[in-house]
């Protein structure tokens, strides 16, 4: 994951162009990843695709002719969809195209101006302070034309047609937990799958510049998701969020809040807001899907959030592994949670004799695993899934799946429709 991140940190993404598609080759290499390209003025519900744009340069020079801001050196440099520019202008003019932080004033900020054409550069604010009057030249070599958005898909076939969908933003920059984390994530949970040699549920994994291309991935395909998460910030050491679905209670909701309660590990959770990232289109009216967001540090929410601090040092090795185990575990709720019938529900089938239940009365080893046997006889009518199972005894999924098997194997249950 640390190698993907590395290899497509230095990249200039955005929501369409040359970066974007760079960057698809990449995860292509590791994964079945279909290229898919939509022609400029798609119509995709009230939107429109856009203008495709690609940048090969920009810079200001000082009066004296010294770059003082390069793009070479840093693509945040660069008002993210800025239109070609080649002038020469006072300090005063050039002001109004410069974008700072001034309580952060060695930071590059990331901005953006996709749907209203204009340029600008963002810089470090002590060197906006720095700056002597006089004429600055200023030179962005950019292009604003008819093209394509393009987004990557990759289906991993399952048992079933119904789909659990992975969704991930492709559109930002050089920045590392936003979101090179959930590519780099989402890449290595879609090997992980693969080479499972069995899936209940064909898994969908889209990687689509932010809003646009959840927009235009709706409008242009056939949805069957029984369940979603969106991933983002998947790299920070901050401990785990999880916004729910618009549904609020959708299984989905209920897998990764058991997986997260089973941890042991401090977690946050939040309502479901019409705001954020992509959950909110999958999650409009029209369509409801049962999709939620899982990340660490929310956006917005640390400082170094869409800024040139969100680097190669502030994403860690242990982070991406411990988010890459915690879908992982979530995949494994949805794919072990079933409905089971009681075979022999009058009263308690003795345990004993079918080797599940202690011998000797009175030890308390193997106390745990043998109530979990009980909840699940108790609680499988055909109604009750392994989740709701789980839920209802405070156990942790994986015991309670493991008592299943442990169940069927011996003729207590039968799976229910």
């Amino acid at each position: 994951m640390i190698d993907l991140i590395t290899a497509a940190y230095p990249i200039c993404r955005s929501i369409t162009g040359d970066g974007v598609r760079r960057t698809l080759r990449m995860i292509q290499e590791r994964i079945p990843l279909e290229i898919r390209e939509v022609p400029t003025g798609t119509q995709v519900f009230d939107w429109t695709v856009p203008k495709e744009w690609n940048i090969r340069g920009a810079w200001i020079k000082d009066p004296s002719g010294e770059k003082i801001v390069d793009f070479q050196d840093c693509n945040l440099h660069v008002l993210n969809y800025s239109v070609p520019v080649h002038e020469k202008l006072p300090l005063a003019e050039l002001k109004k195209h410069l974008f700072t932080l001034p309580d952060k004033p060695d930071l590059i900020p990331y901005r953006t101006s996709y749907y209203k054409e204009a340029w600008g550069f963002c810089l470090r604010h002590r060197t906006l302070e720095s700056l002597p009057e006089g004429e600055y030249e200023v030179l962005i070599d950019s292009t604003l034309a008819d093209g394509s958005l393009t987004y990557g898909e990759c289906l991993l076939p399952g048992d079933s047609e119904r789909e659990v969908l992975l969704s991930t933003h492709v559109c930002h920059p050089s920045l590392c937990n936003d979101n090179l984390s959930g590519i780099a994530v989402m890449t290595e949970l879609a090997r992980e799958l693969q080479a499972r040699p069995r899936r209940r549920y064909s898994y969908r994994f889209l990687f689509i510049p932010g809003t646009i291309g959840s927009i235009t991935w709706l409008a242009l395909n056939e949805v069957k998701i029984d369940h979603g998460l969106v991933a983002a910030n998947l790299g920070d050491p901050g401990r785990f969020h999880y916004k729910k679905s618009r549904r609020g209670n959708a299984e989905i909701d209920r897998a990764v809040l058991a997986v997260l309660k089973a941890s042991g590990e401090p977690f946050g959770v939040e309502e479901f807001v019409p705001f954020g990232y992509d959950e909110r289109q999958y999650c409009s009216p029209g369509f409801n899907l049962a999709v939620g967001s899982l990340t660490r540090t929310p956006y917005g929410r640390y400082p170094e959030y869409h800024t040139s601090a969100d680097n190669l040092d502030f994403v860690k090795p242990e982070a991406l592994e411990g988010s890459l185990r915690t879908y992982l575990a979530v995949m494994g709720v949805l794919e072990g949670n079933r409905r089971y019938r009681n075979l022999n529900p009058n009263c308690e089938p003795q345990l004993g004799r079918r080797g599940l239940y202690r011998t000797l009365g009175g030890d308390e080893s193997g106390r745990a695993r043998e109530l979990a046997l009980l909840w699940v006889l108790n609680l499988s009518d055909g109604e009750h899934s392994l989740l709701d199972v789980t839920e209802r005894s405070g156990m942790s999924f994986a015991v309670i799946r493991e008592a299943a098997d442990a169940l069927l194997e011996v003729g207590l249950l039968e799976e229910a429709p």
